[in-house]
């Protein structure tokens, strides 16, 4: 099969019959074999008969998967990855905000061209200002933390993959604003964009506010994190932890140093219990000492962990 569309849903019966006649049209005018996998991610319309339809007129080309309650994006996601076939998986949101002409280009880059991802750009965009400014600051973030620097819509839900880099990272939460960089830690380094449409919204409104962008930060700040120290907590938390000792050990050092020094040469002086510093240095010390056995427990959870060598292989010979 050559193309799988990956299609997450809440709420959208309205556009689901024009979104599907319109891959369909695309698909048939490049003569692609394709399938059209609708996730409904438990929508309280009437969006699963209208796919339960859509299945039975197109019983070869629809696929449906229900869930039974809202889970998100990031879960819609990894259950149609699982699900599709195709050489190519697409995926787009429901809303006809994204369009499927950009189909065939972006089957050409990954077939022809050879990126293992591709993920659109909506340059010319239909959103508010409250939401495009916010979108900017968030993807200038993304990209200098992840490293990807020719993206710039990492949010776009309008991508292209390989099928091998869909069946090699687990989405989950809502980590479908990171996928590139999902891609990349799973060792897919060819990852592109292209500009693409966006569509006015035609129906419905949109379902994401703007607590999306505070929990997409903290989203990043965990990828990041577990992609540097997942694996080896005790580099991070172990070298924080020793620092901090070592530097409130001296402080205490230097404390008591300069008492005996006072007293040795009959100076004035105070008690060690009596310096604001000494509470300090000890602070530092103890925690120091707790993130060294965050990073020793980090480091033990890490080595009994069942996936600790699950290393990605691509080829054998």
């Amino acid at each position: 099969m050559d193309i799988s569309v990956v299609v997450p849903l809440f709420n959208e019966e309205e556009s689901l019959p024009e979104l599907f006649e319109w891959i369909k049209r695309v698909m048939n005018e490049n003569h692609f074999s394709y399938e059209v996998i609708f996730v409904n991610d438990g929508s309280t319309d009437n969006s699963w008969k209208v796919i339960e339809n859509l299945r039975q007129a197109n019983p070869a080309e629809v696929k449906g998967i229900k869930f039974r309650r809202n889970y998100g994006k990031s879960p819609a996601l990894y259950c149609g990855f699982d699900k599709a076939e195709g050489d190519v998986v697409v995926t787009m949101d429901a809303d006809l905000q994204d369009s499927p002409d950009e189909i065939p280009s972006l089957y050409s880059m990954i077939m022809n061209d050879g990126y293992d991802l591709v993920s659109g750009y909506k340059q010319k965009r239909y959103d508010p200002l409250s939401k495009t400014l916010p979108t900017k600051l968030f993807n200038a973030t993304a990209r200098a933390v992840s490293g990807i620097k020719n993206l710039h819509d990492f949010n776009c839900g309008l991508k292209a993959y390989k099928r091998d880099v869909v069946k090699n990272i687990e989405v989950y939460g809502e980590m479908h604003r990171y996928i590139p960089y999902l891609a990349k830690n799973a060792g897919f380094k060819k990852i592109g964009e292209k500009v693409v449409q966006h569509q006015a919204r035609k129906y419905g409104t949109t379902k994401f506010g703007l607590n999306r962008f505070v929990n997409g930060y903290l989203d990043l700040l965990s990828l990041w994190f577990l992609s540097k120290f997942g694996i080896k907590p005790m580099h991070m938390f172990g070298f924080l932890g020793s620092l901090m000792f070592i530097f409130g050990f001296l402080a205490v050092a230097a404390i008591g140093i300069n008492k005996l020094y006072d007293m040795s040469h009959g100076l004035p002086y105070i008690l060690v219990t009596d310096s604001p510093y000494f509470y300090l240095s000890l602070t530092l010390m103890i925690i120091g000492t707790q993130l060294f056995l965050a990073g020793f427990i980090g480091e033990l959870i890490a080595r009994n962990a069942p996936e600790r060598n699950n290393y990605k292989i691509e080829k054998e010979l």
